[in-house]
């Protein structure tokens, strides 16, 4: 029987020990339906779900290396070169999305659930990311502006982080949660930065 949830959606949590989050991230992916990837061609065409800072482009990076597929950032569709102050036209951004899931191999990474439904047909497996808000917010505040952001435009980042459940739109929590709830291919749900690096040395024999 699923396990009560919190009223901002999120499935409870603890604080456990290294050799417990494995039978954590089990737990977790039985409530939510989840059948992990556990082979490398499970996850030949991977679609990274989360919040910003959650860890995206780490774990994308590194399964790409494994994978000998290119790491696509849906950040680099959705916006116009130079920055983060206007975005593509969205038929346009769907179009490249769609060109870029027809590859053979490929890690997804983004928060625009709008982009990532583009590339679903063709995904083999979905991971999605869900740690806390403010945890996301630390990380973003600790890497600093990148891709030529402004300072107005890296405090929208951090605004748009810390309102990850309150958002109503394919770009949020709940968003995310619907994409995750209706594949139907290998899936699996990692909640801490741990959890990722777990998951990371089960396919990669420990090279991160």
């Amino acid at each position: 029987m699923p396990r009560p949830q919190t009223p901002a959606g999120r499935l409870p949590t603890q604080r456990l020990q290294p050799e417990n989050l494995a039978q954590m991230a089990d737990e977790t992916n039985q409530v939510l339906g989840a059948t992990p990837p556990v082979h490398e061609q499970d996850l030949c065409r991977t679609l990274v779900l989360g919040n910003s800072g959650s860890g995206k482009s780490w774990l994308a990076e590194r399964l790409a290396r494994r994978l000998s597929a290119p790491a696509i950032d849906l950040d680099g569709i959705h916006w116009e070169p130079g920055g983060y102050d206007r975005a593509r036209e969205k038929a346009v951004s769907a179009a490249m999305v769609r060109d870029a899931a027809a590859g053979e191999r490929w890690i997804i990474e983004g928060v625009f659930g709008w982009l990532a439904s583009e590339a679903l047909p063709n995904a083999t497996a979905l991971i999605w990311l869900d740690l806390g808000e403010a945890e996301c917010v630390a990380n973003i505040k600790q890497r600093g502006p990148r891709h030529g952001a402004t300072a107005a435009s890296f405090g929208a980042l951090l605004a748009w982080a810390g309102e990850y459940r309150l958002r109503q739109n394919a770009n949020s929590f709940e968003g995310h949660q619907r994409i995750f709830r209706n594949f139907v291919g290998e899936k699996l749900v990692l909640r801490s930065r741990a959890e990722m690096a777990l998951f990371v040395d089960s396919i990669a024999g420990g090279s991160r």
